[in-house]
């Protein structure tokens, strides 16, 4: 099979899944001034670019986006941000990555965070695969689907054009 007849997601569908995830944590934070978008090294990193454009024309809020440093392949490694501490404490937070599927990344995200005091804290993903090893979950999703545990959802986010291919 070639990549073209396993797309799960093509760009108009995600650009729509983009925005209805924008407009969900635009609801769920409407009584806030700030909000941090932390998107996770990688996709996860463009993913919270494209949604902090999608708030910024939806919203008043007061944007702030950061890199999340996790190494993938070894998530006992330190996790880093590019904001420091005294930037997202006692704020609404907001951890996004491309696509949730053992947990690990998203889980040691979220403990890397929960080591200082937030207002509200929320995760995001475009695909959530349901193969969680962890007890993390994606508050707001682009979809869901039940794979088998051998498959694999990439997501390329290039200029011009966006897809989601199950491989």
């Amino acid at each position: 099979m070639t990549k073209e007849n396993n797309i799960i997601l093509d760009t108009v569908q995600i650009d729509q899944k983009i925005k209805r995830i924008a407009y969900q944590i635009y609801e769920s934070n409407s009584d806030e001034k700030e909000v941090v978008i932390a998107g996770i090294t990688g996709n996860g990193y463009i993913f919270a670019e494209k949604l902090v454009k999608v708030l910024s024309e939806i919203s008043e809020l007061k944007l702030t986006i950061c890199l999340v440093n996790i190494n993938k392949k070894n998530s006992l490694d330190i996790v880093t941000t590019t904001l420091a501490e005294d930037d997202y404490k006692n704020k609404s937070l907001v951890l996004v990555d491309d696509v949730l599927s053992s947990g690990n990344t998203l889980i040691y995200g979220v403990k890397h965070f929960l080591e200082v005091p937030l207002k509200r804290f929320k995760t995001a993903v475009l695909v959530n695969r349901n193969h969680k090893k962890y007890p993390v979950k994606a508050d707001f999703k682009g979809v869901s689907l039940s794979t088998s545990i051998k498959e694999h959802v990439q997501i390329d986010f290039l200029e011009d054009e966006s897809v989601a291919y199950l491989l």
